[in-house]
């Protein structure tokens, strides 16, 4: 399973980016001004260890680029490679690797709610794009919108929404993006005033539902942090790795007569 889940991560990146060669890592370029900064992580299939000087070696390239500078890897796979990152300075992050075996366990419905899939063509599709945008403190933009709504077309990402029965607003979304038999639901979100009502669950089973639709055996997801980690537990999901996230520390606070603007953040996709 596991092996299966590293040939999924060093191929998805591949539709929208290119790889650099750095021997025991790979580092994702994405191609063109827009579209989501890739990462580095383990070279599939390669063997023996990683120094210090092969991750600088990378930060540096993404410096270069103006991309940031992070790693993605599955602890359980690459154990070796924590001790090198962390020696260079980056701060990693754990975070529970959840798979889903057989159907998504029966979740209530929202009330007041639909949840459904969003097609490339749909009039409410850069509304269903910005809910989850919104659930982690940013804003997305047409681009946004025109970026996730090709991927759709080119079945590259399935889209689903939780829309207010009323008004037909967003509320909630996510995607899950299939390669071969095995997909990762990404970026599942819910609007701050809109919170406490299972929609995020319901998002997420309606993007499981879709995924085996597919004939796809395998679907995965990174959970944030243990709460998020017995949310998705409620579906039917389970911890069976550890990923790691790294990235560099965050600069020193600013004095207080400084203005200094919020860090940005958006759903990965």
């Amino acid at each position: 399973m596991l092996n299966r889940i590293e040939a999924y991560y060093d191929a998805v990146p591949r539709s929208s980016a290119r790889a650099e060669d750095f021997g025991p890592l790979t580092f994702f370029v994405r191609e063109g001004a827009d579209g989501w900064p890739f990462y580095a992580r383990p070279t599939l299939g390669r063997t023996g260890g990683v120094s210090v000087a092969d991750v600088e070696r990378v930060r540096a390239r993404q410096r270069e680029l103006g991309l940031p500078e992070a790693f993605e890897w599955v602890a359980e796979t690459s154990p070796g490679l924590r001790a090198p990152v962390a020696a260079s300075g980056l701060v990693v992050h754990a975070h529970p690797l959840m798979v889903l075996d057989g159907d998504p366990l029966p979740v209530p419905e929202p009330a007041h709610a639909v949840v459904r899939t969003v097609g490339a063509a749909d009039p409410r599709l850069a509304d269903a794009v910005a809910a989850p945008y919104a659930a982690f403190g940013a804003t997305a933009g047409p681009d946004d919108a025109r970026r996730v709504g090709d991927r759709i077309a080119a079945g590259l990402a399935v889209l689903a929404a939780g829309f207010d029965a009323a008004s037909g607003e967003a509320l909630a979304g996510g995607q899950h993006q299939p390669v071969g038999d095995v997909t990762e639901v990404v970026g599942v979100g819910t609007r701050p005033d809109a919170r406490g009502r299972g929609l995020g669950l319901a998002v997420t089973a309606a993007l499981v539902a879709d995924a085996r639709e597919r004939g796809i055996g395998l679907v995965f997801l990174t959970a944030s942090d243990a709460s998020v980690e017995r949310l998705y537990a409620r579906l039917g999901f389970r911890t069976v790795a550890t990923a790691l996230i790294a990235e560099a520390p965050e600069p020193s606070a600013a004095p207080e007569s400084s203005a200094a603007p919020e860090p940005s953040a958006a759903p990965a996709s």
